[in-house]
This record gives structure tokens, sequence and C-alpha cells, in this order.
């Protein structure tokens, strides 16, 4: 049997990981258009960006293990068609056939013509070099204007204040990630950013003229799953590649997972699609064992965290399109507290910040009565 994986980032790794722990001893091919092996992209924005770990923390494995398990890596290659009918794929003019497929393209910056065109140095953030082009940038004085206050742009902003820029940040909603804690505990990171120096502009629409006196704009307004493959071969996509619960696609013998993969949750009872680290890892666990005939579901709940200055989080579950009824704050907001999104006196998503003794707590209360 020959499994082909196409893209090379974390959960593509993982994926290839567990099917050999799992006894899979068949071909196996992976496609990655990046010139490195899988890694993992919280760094990029956290500790590597820091310049506090080494880049090769964030590797999957080291490029020599690969070869020793018998994995087929094929680096600076890009599969440009997918044909379902006689499983085969093509990569840079050359055709593989396949037993079973698995999707792991993961999703690209949205772009933000405004910014790209105002004249003014420009950058994302999606890949290690994207991350050493802001490490050189992120020097002492330099003006670092960022455009969205999401994950990517706080965490940016964290790491561009303390290399000593003058950081400004620019978002459209009253509150930084407000669509994601809602406005009680989205405060607390308004007045962190605050409290350190950024000049944080909240409901506000950019201009080109606004970005004039900046040295750098790092653009971070969300991402887009990566879907054209999909979409061209004739699988079911929206907002990602439609999967079951076994993270299984439209056609039976293909896969997705990560970015890219718009499940239908069994326990939310409904389709999400996460872009998260310990999404890319888990969901890379299930879909190797249901490749070798397993039907197991990925019922785990969505999991992120965040680093930014002395803060770390933790954020467990998902409250979804009908919202909250009420969040129940433990602690205190601007130091150690944990957070409760109640929905139907039932928990639907619960955080810690600075209280990792909480990791457990906030993880069992999922579906709990509050």
């Amino acid at each position: 049997m020959r499994i082909i994986v196409v893209g090379a980032g974390l959960a593509a790794g993982t994926a290839v990981t567990e099917l050999r722990e799992q006894g899979y001893d068949g071909e196996l091919v992976v496609f990655g258009s990046e010139i490195h092996p899988p890694y993992e992209r919280p760094p990029l924005s956290k500790g590597y960006l820091l310049g506090n770990d080494p880049i090769e923390n964030a590797f999957v494995h080291e490029a020599a293990w690969y070869a020793e398990h018998d994995v087929d890596l094929r680096t600076s290659t890009t599969v440009t068609a997918i044909d379902p009918g006689g499983h085969e794929i093509t990569a840079d003019g050359e055709t593989f056939g396949y037993d079973k497929l698995l999707l792991a393209t993961g999703a690209e910056p949205r772009r933000l013509r405004l910014a790209d065109e105002s004249g003014t140095p420009t950058a994302y953030l999606r890949t290690i070099e994207d991350s050493d082009r802001l490490k050189v940038a992120f020097a002492a004085g330099a003006k670092v204007g960022i455009i969205g206050a999401g994950w990517i742009g706080l965490e940016v902003a964290a790491a561009a204040r303390i290399a000593g820029c003058e950081v400004t940040v620019f978002e459209q909603a009253e509150l930084p990630l407000l669509a994601v804690l809602g406005p009680e505990v989205a405060q607390a990171f308004a007045d962190l950013h605050r409290a350190h120096g950024v000049d944080l502009r909240l409901g506000v629409t950019v201009s080109a003229d606004d970005l004039q006196p900046f040295d750098l704009v790092v653009v971070g307004i969300g991402a887009v799953p990566s879907t054209a493959l999909a979409e061209a071969a004739g699988l079911a996509v929206d907002n990602g590649v439609l999967v079951n619960a076994q993270l299984q696609s439209s056609d039976p013998d293909i896969y997705a997972i990560g970015d890219i993969a718009n499940e239908l949750h069994p326990v939310l009872g409904r389709r999400i699609r996460v872009e998260h680290w310990d999404t890319a890892i888990e969901q890379g666990k299930t879909a190797a064992h249901n490749l070798l005939g397993a039907q197991e579901a990925y019922d785990r709940m969505p999991y992120f965290f965040t680093d930014q200055y002395d803060l770390g989080m933790e954020y467990v579950g998902s409250v979804g399109s009908d919202g909250y009824d009420r969040v129940d704050i433990e602690g205190d907001l601007h130091g150690s507290f944990q957070a409760y999104w109640v929905k139907d006196t039932h928990v639907v998503a619960a955080m810690q910040a600075n209280d990792w003794d909480a990791s457990d707590v906030i993880k069992e209360s999922l579906g709990t009565s509050r």
C-alpha cells in the first residue's frame, strides 16, 4: 500500500510518525512546498521570534529521521493536481499513484492589498523565513505597525515591544480578541498591551496614510485554508475541506487534517475548523489510525495557548455561533485568573491565565453545570 501526504507541516509530521509507530511499513511519501522538514509554527511568533529558543526545537524530527524510517520526504516540491478517480497526484510534472491520500496543506495568511501597495515594507507571518525577517526588523527604536489584534498580531506586538520597538496595533473591533473571548476577558489583553507601551488603536479602519510612518507593517488579519487542490479535485469544500468525524473527505480514500479540515465535530454537533497546534497534532494521530483501517472519531475539544509578555494562558472548548449567557471570572483579570463561558447553565469554554495549577481544572469543567 502507498500512502501519500500532501503538505509537510506539523499535522503531516505527526501523522507519518504515528503511521510508523502503529506498525505501518508500506510506502509513505510526503510532499512539502517549503525547503524544511515538518515543523511547528507557534515558536515563529513566540520563543523563536523572541530569540529564546533555537529553530531546531520547532522541528518534528531531525531531517535524518525520515530516511531512517523509510519516509520519502520531498521538500521544495509542490503538488499541482489530484485525480481521485485515478488515485494519482501530480507533483513537479511527475505522477504518483496512491491507495490513501492525506491532505495537510494548511492555510495561508489573509492578504491586505492596502498594506501591500502602501509603499511601506509589509510582512506576514507563516514560515521560518517570515519569522527571521521579523527578528531582523525588530531592532530597538524601530517603528512597527501591526494590523489585526488577533493571536498572531498580539504575539508579534509583544515580541516587538520586548525587542525595544515602538509598536502601534490597529484593530477594527472595539477590543482585541473580541470575537474569541468576549468583552469581559478581551479587556484584559487590551490593558496588558497598553501597560507594556503598545499604542493600541481599537475600532478603527486603517488607511494607506496611517502606514507611512512605520519602518515595517505586519499584517495579521487571519488565515485562509489552502483548498485549491481539493476544489480542483472535486472534493466538498466550504471554509476548508469538509470531513466527517473520522476526518474523511467526500472521497473515502482522501482524508484532511489540521488548518484545512472543516470537521463535523461529534461532541459539538456542528462543523468547526481549528487553526491551532494541538489540533494539528491530535488530528494527525487520529487520521493515521483511520488510514490504517480504524474508524476513530476525532472528538477532542479545541485547545490553544498563548504567551505574551508575562502572561501565559490556555483555552479549551468552543463558544460557537450561539454565544454564551455569561462568563464567570475567578481571580484577578490583571494577574492570575480562570474564566468559564456558560451557555444554558453548562460550561462551553474555559481558560486559565497565569494559573498553571488550573490546567486540568479548566479541561474537566467542559460540559459541567455552573
